[in-house]
């Protein structure tokens, strides 16, 4: 008798509390900023729940797809070239706040950058699959990854986004290692990258005054340094059991974005250090279910996917929360799957729903499936 295909409930019940935490968080965070912007206090929330419904329809939809599907050459190029012909559009979009990342479709952003990830991530398995017995011959299986992800990395710094940039670079390179790449060309790539990196951030003077504020916030309180204090004074003032939603201070103009890239900040401060592990702990039972998932998957494909899905969604996560809690420099990465934003939340979910059909065809620990 065939086995009766089951995804993983784990995974998909810290994924459905993170969605929920995110509408409700999302509320609390943004009522008075929309109040005072558009006059409309639910205008942010009320997208959101919007797009969370779309994207848990979605992920369903998806998660009954097998993942063996995507192993498609022209499928991967099609998204590869729809993923690039985005992200050239989108540097001729009226710019907000500097940056040109997302159009404006029926008042909805669309972020192309987002799309870029995953078709990246989908390419790398699949060339990884077929490339991976000669994974140290670096022409033949690491250079045509280096040039499309490279591609798509140098479009996204031009909108410029310096974190997903940098963020889509960590999770190609992760599966890369998981192939079996030799730790030498891992050191060596590292060497080359790191003056790169310097002189990508030294190059704009707003992200030299960020790396500068890192270091010492204090020494410009009411500036390049505001942000980092106040979300540190969010979290530090939420205590053990927080203030109550709704009955935060720093999201009432002090903290920037507070319903997108320093939400955290907002859940720390409205439910404090028990809201705050809940948070962290759903994201942990994504990675352990994930890595697991990759661990058991039927086929190279399957685990280089899972590991590559997994990574965008826990990278991001631990980005995001390191910025809020003051102890990595302040990049525009949203918490993924909490964060207002219908593109993030869309393609963490799309990449949800992969990750659980990959998980249906895992094999046990006896080797059944």
């Amino acid at each position: 008798m065939a086995r009766k295909l089951q995804s993983d409930k784990w995974m998909f019940l810290a994924t459905l509390a993170l969605v929920c935490a995110s509408v409700v968080m999302v509320y609390s965070a943004s009522a008075l900023v929309a109040l005072e912007r558009y006059q409309q206090p639910y205008l942010f929330v009320t997208k959101q729940l919007m797009w969370a419904a779309f994207g848990v329809a979605l992920l369903s939809m998806v998660m009954r797809v097998d993942y063996r599907t995507y192993r498609n050459e022209r499928l991967v190029w099609g998204l590869l070239a729809l993923a690039a012909l985005l992200l050239v559009a989108v540097l001729f979009s009226r710019p907000v706040n500097g940056t040109r990342r997302w159009f404006a479709v029926a008042g909805f952003g669309i972020q192309p950058s987002e799309l870029a990830k995953l078709a990246a991530i989908v390419f790398a398995a699949l060339t990884l699959e077929r490339r991976m017995h000669r994974i140290n011959e670096i022409g033949y299986s690491v250079l045509p990854i280096a040039l499309i992800v490279g591609g798509m990395v140098g479009l996204i710094l031009l909108e410029p986004d310096f974190g997903t940039a940098v963020s889509l670079m960590a999770v190609i390179g992760v599966m890369i290692f998981a192939a079996g790449l030799s730790y030498r060309y891992l050191a060596g790539a590292a060497l080359v990258a790191l003056p790169a990196l310097y002189g990508v951030l030294m190059l704009a003077s707003y992200r030299r005054r960020r790396l500068l504020a890192f270091l010492n916030p204090w020494a410009d309180p009411l500036g390049d340094g505001f942000q980092i204090i106040q979300s540190i004074i969010a979290v530090g003032t939420g205590g053990i059991f927080g203030k109550g939603l709704m009955a935060g201070v720093q999201k009432l103009f002090f903290l920037p974005e507070p319903h997108t890239d320093f939400i955290y900040a907002v859940i720390a401060e409205e439910t404090g250090l028990v809201g705050s592990l809940v948070i962290l702990a759903c994201f942990g039972v994504i990675a352990w279910r994930g890595l697991r998932t990759a661990l058991r998957a039927p086929d190279s494909f399957g685990a280089y996917l899972a590991i590559g899905l997994t990574m965008m969604l826990v990278l991001q996560a631990f980005v995001n929360i390191s910025v809020v809690l003051g102890l990595m420099p302040t990049k525009g990465i949203p918490l993924p799957l909490v964060s207002a934003g219908g593109s993030s939340l869309l393609i963490n979910l799309i990449g949800v729903g992969v990750l659980l059909n990959i998980s249906q065809h895992a094999v046990s620990e006896t080797g059944a499936r």
